[in-house]
């Protein structure tokens, strides 16, 4: 019997998602809580599980579409339930010679696509784009991650172990480019030429995998996509992008024109103003919104100040060897988020909340501290909890964590829950100072630059020192300009003297 299984509720009250990728085929049995996709929705990326044992019937949408929760994404033959379909099956079956044929090549794919189940490979969005990048076959990838998920390094592992394997046979087209010329050149031209008109010729597919953005850019140029060359597969279907339809259809316009035809080989023109466009949803929207919700809102005031820290970077390089080895890499952030806490402790209002709807500012006397993240997908902000309560190595390990699983996308929403306050090292990519924008319903966000060596004037002279820019931005309406002075004052005096530090 079939059953229906609707898109469900993946998040706080989400309308929509998109469906990343597949991770079964029509025709895969599936066991429950299996899971059978990945969503992304305008907070993070999830996987949905089968809620059955069964058999996949019918994938209702495609990659890279967006759903509404509550439409039909797949339906499952239930196990148990699916035999007594197969009898009913079978019974008309008998009015039918021919039935029986279907019947068992039916039955041949269901055992071929049981097989191909019991060896999937389960791995993140942003791994399968590397392995595709790096021309690496997941499936033949030992995954290393929880539950053998596949993760960055092990392609990257996998990766530079291909590099280092002599090949056995180069490719048809390696091959081509470096047989010598004459009458071979001749055999070579006459070889490539089917490649390059099959290049041209409609592909004429049935299923094809495609952003809503490419599917809309080939409406436009009136291109039917199923026809476009795939420039890479996606759990085994064609994929196309918006520059292989853009492609196709300049291809298809010069092959009718006579112009083109007498100059086959000139450059590509570039039409002064072109663009190619990218969906705004999902993670970016979010981060989009949340952005401009805070800004809008919450009057901003950035208080720059600049911190020495010789001692510091002498600390941190003494204790960096300790910590490797109990397995940790020991940054300055650790630090920064010791400092801070120390000084939250000191003037509360900055770990706050306005709730203008009670009229009444939250003081929270919980320490987490949110780290933003720059990952392939956009900025994110993993948490670290009770920060006052752990140690410097403790953040340390954590911090590196939260912050690989952000990259990879593995992290849960949990994890990005309940911050109080929030860091943002820009320095890490270049730049002294920022204006950072507070994650709202925080009141104060802390920006660092980057530790460099810039001049410092002291006793009347001016010497070079170790310096971290800082850029505190406040919510004006919530925390005075003195407070925002005062506390940095009390960060950048641990900072200058670290054993301070020790006493919080």
């Amino acid at each position: 019997m079939a059953r229906e299984f609707k898109l469900p509720d993946v998040g706080e009250g989400v309308a929509e998602g998109e469906i990343v990728s597949w991770l079964v085929s029509e025709g895969d049995t599936v066991t429950e809580d299996q899971p059978v996709a990945e969503v992304e929705t305008d907070k993070a990326v999830v996987e949905v599980p089968a809620p059955v044992n069964g058999t996949v019937r019918t994938l209702h949408y495609d990659a890279g579409d967006v759903v509404p929760v509550g439409d039909v994404i797949v339906t499952f033959d239930v196990e148990g339930e699916a035999a007594e379909s197969e009898s009913e099956a079978a019974e008309a079956a008998a009015e039918s010679a021919s039935e029986e044929a279907t019947e068992a090549a039916t039955e041949s794919a269901s055992k071929s696509a049981t097989e191909q189940a019991s060896t999937r490979t389960f791995a993140p969005p942003s791994v399968r784009r590397l392995a595709r990048e790096l021309d690496v076959d997941l499936d033949s990838v030992e995954g290393t991650g929880p539950s053998g998920r596949v993760t960055e390094g092990d392609v990257r592992a996998a990766a530079e172990g291909h590099a280092t394997e002599p090949q056995e046979e180069p490719p048809d087209e390696v091959r081509s480019a470096v047989e010598p010329v004459g009458e071979q050149a001749a055999e070579h031209t006459e070889a490539e030429t089917p490649a390059v008109e099959s290049a041209t010729e409609p592909a004429g597919r049935e299923t094809t995998l495609a952003a809503p953005a490419t599917r809309g850019l080939a409406k436009e140029l009136g291109v039917n996509i199923h026809d476009v060359p795939a420039v890479e597969e996606r759990d085994g279907e064609a994929f196309v992008t918006a520059e292989a339809v853009q492609e196709y259809a300049e291809g298809g316009t010069a092959a009718q024109g006579e112009t083109a035809a007498a100059a086959p080989e000139r450059e590509r023109e570039f039409v002064e103003g072109g663009e190619t466009t990218q969906p705004y949803r999902g993670v970016r929207r979010s981060i989009g919104e949340q952005m401009a919700e805070s800004k809008y809102t919450a009057p901003h005031v950035t208080h720059h100040d600049t911190a020495v820290i010789d001692d510091l970077v002498e600390t941190r390089t003494k204790l960096t060897e300790r910590a490797a080895e109990q397995d940790v890499k020991l940054t300055y952030l650790p630090f920064v988020m010791k400092a801070v806490v120390s000084g939250l402790q000191e003037y509360p209002i900055l770990n706050s909340e306005l709730r203008e709807d009670e009229e009444e500012i939250a003081l929270k006397q919980d320490y987490n501290i949110g780290v933003a993240v720059a990952t392939d997908h956009g900025l994110m902000v993993p948490v670290v909890k009770h920060v006052d309560q752990k140690s410097i190595l403790d953040i340390a390990a954590e911090v590196n964590e939260l912050a690989a699983k952000a990259r990879d996308r593995s992290i849960s929403r949990e994890e990005m829950q309940g911050g109080t306050f929030t860091i943002t090292n820009f320095g890490a990519v270049g730049g002294e100072y920022a204006t950072p924008i507070i994650n709202y319903p925080e009141t104060a966000i802390l920006g660092l630059g980057g530790i460099d060596e810039r001049p410092v004037a002291e006793d009347g002279e001016v010497r070079a020192a170790q310096t971290l820019p800082l850029s505190l931005s406040i919510d004006h309406r919530v925390v005075d300009g003195a407070e925002a002075a005062r506390f940095t004052n009390h960060v950048m005096e641990r900072l200058t003297d670290p054993e301070l530090l020790l006493l919080e």
